[in-house]
């Protein structure tokens, strides 16, 4: 696992042992950062299932001002801070240990411009994420949310302000853009 692009480019990342978390795959990550290329400079984002971080790290490594890392897996939050440590982005990260509904909570609307949803596939959890999103309305107006998921699985979409905007599909995995329309 490493960054594809950017100022960190092919720095290694640390993933977190076991079977609780699943890494993005460099041919979804890459396509993920086409879909979203122009909007990462200066973007204020929000990796709410982090993982080992990696997908905020390349938000960074690609010009992001600031990323907010969430997770509760104790593996996963060791790999996220000796990944944040080895790329030296102490002062544009946080981390967040806790669930995903209290990391949501806690975050004033319009916070973010960028948010990553990798949850565990399946389930309701993408559901649940999507609608403390709207609930809190932590999305910045013409910010955009990136949902990944297995590609069966269906997403949850928000009603307005937010519409989706498109569904990409690489193998299993499905990928989903989400916008918040201005008011």
């Amino acid at each position: 696992m490493r960054i594809i692009a950017g100022a960190l480019r092919g720095k290694r990342l640390s993933a977190p042992p076991g079977l609780h978390t699943r890494p993005t795959t460099d041919r979804v990550k890459e396509a993920v950062f086409s879909i979203i290329q122009f909007r990462v400079p200066g973007a204020r984002v929000l990796d709410l299932f982090a993982g080992s971080g990696q997908l905020g790290l390349e938000c960074l490594s690609r010009g992001a001002a600031s990323c907010l890392l969430c997770d509760n897996d104790r593996a996963a939050l060791r790999a996220i801070g000796q990944n944040i440590a080895s790329c030296g982005m102490q002062d544009r990260c946080a981390v967040f240990a806790g669930d995903f509904l209290s990391a949501v909570a806690k975050q004033a609307p319009g916070s973010f411009d960028i948010i990553l949803l990798d949850p565990p596939y399946g389930g309701k959890i993408l559901e649940d994420a999507l609608r403390a999103i709207e609930r809190f309305d932590i999305l910045a107006a013409r910010g955009i949310i990136v949902c990944e998921s297995a590609r069966g699985d269906r997403v949850y979409i928000p009603g307005a302000p937010y519409t989706k905007l498109r569904e990409y599909r690489y193998g299993s995995t499905a990928v989903t853009t989400l916008t918040r329309n201005t008011e």
